[in-house]
C-alpha cells in the first residue's frame, strides 16, 4: 500500500467533481469547486474521519468493499478504479523489474506485417524492437543504446520537434499517465522511478502532468507524420498490449489505395537510405 499516493490520488479526483456531479447542491457558502471530504464519505457510506485519514496517508489498507464505495462516490473509471486498487495493495503487483525481452513471435510477426510500421515499447516507452518500415517512417532505434531508444525522454527532454507527428501534445500527456500507472506497478523497479524522477526534475510541463493524477488516456486511433522525404502521412494507429510481459505492439498503417498507403510503401521502398541522404 502506498499511503502517500492514494492520498494524492484521491484528493485530486475529489477535487475534480462538481457537486452536480453526483447529485448535490452547492449551496451558498461553497468556498471551492471540487466536493467535501465529508460529502464523499456520505457518498460512499463509511465515516468522514477514516476518509480523511485515507487522504492524509494515516490509516490502514482499506477493504476491496470500501474502495468500491469510494471509487462509485468519485466516479472513478475502470481504469481509475484498476489504479486506486493498485496504490491501496489489493490488487496483484510485479514485485520485479519490468521486462525488456520481446517475445520472438512478435519479433517474427514485425517482419511479415505487410506494408505496416511496427514497434514494440516497454512500460518506460523504451522501443525494444521495430521492423525496417518504423525504422524508415521515425528512426532506426535498432542502432541506438537503450537509453537514446525511449520515446518518454525524447517526449520531455529533447529540444526538437518529435518526428513531425501531428499530436505530441497529446503523446506527453499520454507517457505521463502510463509512467504513473507503471510506477504503481513497478515501485522497486529503479529504471520506472529514476525516469520518472529524471523527468520530473528535467520538464516542468512533465512536473505540472504529473501532479494531476490522471491514468486513462483517450486511444489514439489516427497520427499524421511530417516525413522529410515523403511529406505528410496520417496513419490508422492500433495499440495491442502484450499483456504477459507489460508492452505493447504498435501498428501504424493506411487505407488502401489513399494517398497515405502510396506514402507507406514508397518509404518501404526507400528504406533508412531516406534517414542519411540528403
Amino acid at each position: 500500500m502506498d499511503k502517500q499516493q492514494l492520498g494524492a490520488f484521491l484528493r485530486s479526483r475529489r477535487e475534480r467533481l462538481r457537486p452536480e456531479d453526483v447529485g448535490l447542491t452547492a449551496g451558498p457558502r461553497r468556498r471551492t469547486s471540487g466536493l467535501r471530504r465529508e460529502e464523499v464519505a456520505v457518498l460512499a457510506h463509511i465515516s468522514t474521519e477514516y476518509y480523511v485519514r485515507l487522504e492524509q496517508g494515516r490509516a490502514p489498507r482499506p477493504s476491496a468493499e470500501v474502495l468500491a464505495g469510494i471509487a462509485g462516490a468519485l466516479l472513478l473509471t475502470d481504469a481509475e478504479s484498476d489504479h486506486l486498487h493498485v496504490l491501496a495493495g489489493t490488487a496483484p503487483s510485479r514485485t520485479g523489474t519490468h521486462r525488456r525481452d520481446v517475445r520472438p513471435s512478435i519479433l517474427a510477426l514485425l517482419e511479415r506485417l505487410p506494408r505496416t510500421a511496427g514497434f514494440v515499447v516497454s512500460a518506460t516507452f523504451e522501443v525494444l524492437a521495430c521492423n525496417d518500415l518504423m525504422a524508415a517512417l521515425m528512426e532506426d532505434f535498432r542502432e541506438l543504446p537503450p537509453r537514446d531508444r525511449n520515446l518518454a525522454r525524447r517526449a520531455f527532454l529533447e529540444q526538437r520537434e518529435l518526428y513531425g507527428v501531428s499530436d505530441a501534445s497529446e503523446f506527453r500527456h499520454h507517457v505521463v499517465m502510463r509512467l504513473r500507472s507503471a510506477l504503481a506497478r513497478y515501485p522497486a523497479d529503479p529504471e520506472v522511478s529514476g525516469l520518472v524522477e529524471e523527468l520530473r526534475a528535467g520538464s516542468a510541463e512533465f512536473a505540472r502532468l504529473w501532479e494531476r493524477h490522471d491514468v486513462q488516456a483517450a486511444p489514439v486511433l489516427t497520427k499524421t507524420f511530417r516525413h522529410p522525404a515523403v511529406g505528410e502521412i496520417t496513419v490508422d494507429c492500433d495499440s495491442l498490449a502484450l499483456e504477459d510481459r507489460d508492452q505493447y505492439l504498435v501498428l501504424y498503417s493506411a487505407v488502401p489505395g489513399s494517398r497515405d498507403a502510396e506514402a507507406l510503401a514508397l518509404l518501404d521502398v526507400l528504406g533508412t537510405q531516406t534517414l542519411t541522404t540528403g
